[in-house]
């Protein structure tokens, strides 16, 4: 579903007009906000430049129920514990309302530090480590760390029950698909459709493909939680299911995978949530090789073998 939100850009209007502003896209029927993190504006011109995390704490408070979220470059100008408690504070007082971009950041903004700034790939490296680091911290574990970014046996007291969405943010096709090894998400600007597609395309279909199992299996309300939830509901109440409905083991917690059989033959369903090929074992009888299927929620290759096997393919 399209969700219209809207953009409070710090670089280029007060923080008391945006806080306004917000509030009035709320009642006007915006469903979503963001803002960006600017220590300098892009121009002498647009002249502005509040803090993001001040100001999302009162736009926050000042609304009653958009999400809000904030595109932020940890690892020079902030520290990553520094981020993962602002991040922390915030998800803990607006729960599900929350949600932080993380990028490698602009120059523009990370100068002021006085530290070189890295080549592309070594800024890369470094994002890495302190989404680590502040994932790490936003689940409760004592994190210390020698890298790119140095972490002494930090932990966070306030903490939110469900650790919020950490997305990437990326302009370019190389950049979404580095994103999207490990974010929940994708954020990007505007440009031309076709650019935009390629970009979508790069990043490898976020919510499907490239899903964080590992939290997402601790989570009833994720999307693999749901499914879980789904299947059981299907395994103790046959009657909801057509057919007789048989949940297949694929030994894989990324993996669900069922099947149902109607008087026209088995119908398989893989949604297949790794990265890898997966092989999920039926009795069904009957189930001939050969046949290629599209599963709808991953986009997955879905081949049924000679066998009584079920395959999805990447």
């Amino acid at each position: 579903m399209t969700v219209y939100g809207f953009h409070a850009s710090h670089e280029q209007v007060p923080p008391a007009d945006l806080l306004g502003a917000a509030v009035h896209a709320e009642s006007a029927g915006f469903a979503a906000a963001m803002c960006s993190d600017h220590f300098s504006p892009w121009s002498v011109r647009q002249g502005e430049s509040g803090l993001a995390w001040s100001w999302l704490g009162a736009a926050l408070q000042a609304t009653d129920h958009i999400p809000f979220g904030v595109v932020n470059a940890p690892g020079q100008r902030y520290h990553p514990a520094i981020i993962a408690q602002a991040i922390g504070s915030l998800a803990a007082m607006y729960p599900g309302r929350f949600w932080a971009a993380l990028g490698s950041g602009e120059a523009s903004n990370e100068h002021i530090t006085g530290a070189r700034r890295p080549r592309k790939d070594v800024r890369n490296a470094r994002l890495r480590e302190c989404v680590d680091i502040i994932r790490a911290l936003l689940k409760g574990e004592e994190v210390s760390h020698d890298g790119l970014v140095v972490v002494d046996r930090a932990r966070l007291w306030t903490r939110p029950e469900t650790v919020p969405p950490l997305v990437g943010a990326a302009c370019s096709e190389a950049t979404a698909r580095w994103c999207a090894e490990g974010a929940d998400g994708l954020i990007t600007v505007n440009a031309p459709r076709e650019k935009l597609r390629r970009i979508v395309d790069a990043q490898g279909a976020f919510g499907p493909k490239r899903v964080n199992v590992h939290d997402q299996a601790h989570d009833a309300d994720s999307l693999l939680g749901r499914m879980r939830t789904l299947i059981e509901r299907y395994r103790a109440t046959p009657e909801l299911a057509w057919g007789t409905y048989e949940v297949l083991d694929a030994d894989d917690p990324g993996v669900l995978a069922h099947i149902s059989s109607l008087p026209e033959g088995a119908v398989p369903a893989v949604h297949n949530f790794s990265d890898r090929a997966v092989t999920a074992a039926t009795t069904v009888p009957g189930l001939k090789g050969g046949r290629l299927l599209t599963d709808v929620f991953t986009g997955s290759t879905v081949k049924s073998a000679a066998g009584g096997l079920v395959r999805t393919e990447r």
